[in-house]
């Protein structure tokens, strides 16, 4: 995953990291937001979610430190990151101010 990660986010779009844990109340709360900010920017975004029990280098190296924690990277580097859930428009707020 780690290779595949370096990839994805040193693309040319912007990528919405979502570092999540399946039990966790709040992670499953921000799924259909985030469902909802990918279907309203399309292919200007790319939003990947990371399960951190499945990946705990990722979350060390990132030092994600509570989830669900957001982490936005453009052109592999890491712009802005927020931990808790977030409404539709402070998405949409951040993304666009990264454009």
């Amino acid at each position: 995953m780690k290779k595949n990660f370096k990839e994805i986010i040193t693309s040319d779009k912007l990528v919405l990291v979502d570092f999540f844990g399946t039990w966790c109340g709040p992670c499953q709360t921000l799924m259909p937001i985030l469902k909802d900010v990918k279907d309203e920017l399309g292919s200007d975004i790319k939003i990947i979610k990371i399960d951190i029990d499945k990946n705990r280098e990722l979350a060390t190296q990132y030092q994600v430190r509570s989830v669900p924690t957001m982490i936005l990277f453009n052109e592999g580097a890491p712009k802005w990151r927020q931990s808790g859930v977030l409404q539709k428009q402070a998405i949409l707020n951040v993304i666009d101010t990264h454009k």
